[in-house]
């Protein structure tokens, strides 16, 4: 990947992101640190609600995707509605 755009930064760490912003944060997170596939994943903010959809390789992707999207400074509650993709 190539290092003009960082994925995730700690000046992303602003607690009082909503909406657009803290779901880019959020998004870049889960890129960043679960290494997901993030192709078939969207992230929707509600104010400081996470909402996740779409979908993952595996189950463990699954749980990390809702583990990292909960870490994230700025979210207080995170509906997880990612399903594992078939093959």
């Amino acid at each position: 990947m190539p290092m003009d755009k960082q994925m995730y930064c700690r000046r992303d760490d602003e607690p009082h992101l909503r909406d657009d912003d803290l779901a880019g944060k959020v998004a870049r997170y889960i890129q960043y640190v679960a290494l997901v596939d993030t192709a078939h994943l969207n992230v929707i903010a509600i104010g400081r609600t996470i909402i996740l959809s779409g979908s993952v390789a595996n189950e463990a992707e699954l749980g990390c995707v809702e583990q990292a999207a909960a870490s994230v400074i700025g979210v207080h509650l995170v509906e997880n509605n990612v399903t594992v993709r078939r093959h």
